[in-house]
């Protein structure tokens, strides 16, 4: 009887003990409230963390686009000063030319490139345009790798002609002013708007294929070809111009190139204009001496061309250019030219060019030359200073 007393008493203390220790409903109230406060700051705590998460995240992903834009654009520019000593007119000390480039890699087969100039230091805004600087842009269009090896190129561009009109950089030419047979005939620096194909069409045959903006000779004037640039700025584009390239280079050190141009109307429609051109060179290099033949030809038929005798534009050069070390270089160039070449006068100009250039760098050169024509009137001794990057 007193073991079975005692184990109901056992089996009984701890309903006792729970009924001692269990919280009433208020306390219990105070439990859930502390407990909900406690899940809300750790939801709360949580929406930190995530709202820190996602920031860094959208961080690193602003940063990698960036970073992407960054290594798909290029810059990259040149320049060039001048000090020009003339034996028949004033010394003259030029901040000739400052070219920026922006190119963007949008993707392997599609890219951009542009050009940007400022000519003689500053351009002033003079209502006849007689400032002594221009601010212009040479360069601005779309390349598209649409095959392999073929290129079809959009928007503003050179024209591909001669050597000096698409590679003007001055650490890659001798003298310190570009030649002027491609300065005056072809006329470098030559750009329009338009479309161009490119590409290879046999192993060493390189060809090109546009059509694009012509230019707008005033016959009225001397007729020059060089002041027919429209430069794509409001060009009248009444009749546009076509021009076709082939570039034969499989021989080691051999470049030659014929150029071939046809524009209805070189003058935009103030007068009878049709105009054909051509351009050949041939470029050699064996081991340190190069050796450069170009010539150049404009005929034009229009009754205002023929009676001032601009209907026919020629010129050509020979150079021969070695490199002593290299950095040292020296070259000689024999070249005429004559923007009147129909012309009952002896209009045509012969000039006798030799120099040195010394490259501080290989895209950093200091040059130094000499300009001997034969009617004196263009005599000079030059010195320059150019870099590309």
């Amino acid at each position: 009887m007193k073991k079975t007393a005692l184990a109901l008493a056992i089996c009984g203390l701890p309903l006792v003990v729970n009924a001692a220790s269990a919280p009433s409903q208020e306390e219990m109230w105070q439990i859930i409230q502390q407990q909900q406060k406690e899940i809300e700051r750790l939801k709360a705590d949580q929406k930190v963390a995530d709202s820190k998460i996602n920031a860094t995240a959208d961080a690193v992903e602003k940063t990698a686009t960036v970073a992407s834009w960054a290594s798909r654009t290029t810059i990259g520019g040149y320049g060039e000063h001048h000090f020009n000593h003339f034996k028949n007119k004033d010394d003259q000390v030029d901040a000739h030319r400052f070219v920026i480039y922006v190119g963007h890699q949008f993707s392997d087969t599609v890219r951009f490139f542009s050009e940007v100039e400022i000519e003689h230091g500053f351009v002033e805004d003079t209502s006849d345009g007689s400032g002594p600087g221009e601010l212009e842009i040479e360069q601005a269009y779309i390349a598209w790798d649409f095959t392999q090896g073929q290129t079809l190129t959009m928007g503003q561009f050179l024209i591909p002609v001669g050597i000096i009109n698409e590679t003007h950089e001055p650490d890659t030419f001798y003298g310190v002013e570009r030649n002027n047979v491609e300065s005056a005939i072809i006329p470098a620096t030559w750009w329009e708007t338009g479309a161009m194909l490119s590409g290879e069409i046999l192993p060493g045959f390189n060809y090109n294929l546009a059509v694009h903006s012509g230019l707008a000779i005033d016959p009225t004037g001397n007729g020059a070809v060089r002041g027919g640039r429209q430069k794509s700025a409001k060009a009248t584009a009444e009749d546009f111009a076509y021009t076709g390239r082939l570039v034969y280079n499989a021989i080691s050190g051999l470049e030659l190139g014929a150029t071939y141009q046809y524009q209805a109307d070189v003058t935009q429609g103030a007068a009878e204009g049709e105009a054909t051109f051509y351009e050949l060179h041939a470029r050699y290099q064996i081991a340190n001496l190069t050796l450069t033949a170009l010539t150049a030809e404009w005929d034009i038929d229009g009754a205002t061309f023929a009676a001032n005798g601009s209907d026919k534009q020629e010129g050509s050069y020979l150079e021969a250019s070695y490199k002593i070390t290299p950095k040292l270089g020296v070259f000689v160039r024999q070249s005429q030219w004559d923007n009147l070449a129909s012309s009952a006068a002896d209009t045509e100009i012969e000039q006798f060019d030799a120099g040195i250039n010394y490259w501080l760098t290989p895209t950093v050169v200091v040059k130094a030359d000499f300009a001997d024509q034969v009617n004196a009137k263009g005599d000079a001794v030059n010195l320059g200073l150019g870099w590309s990057f």
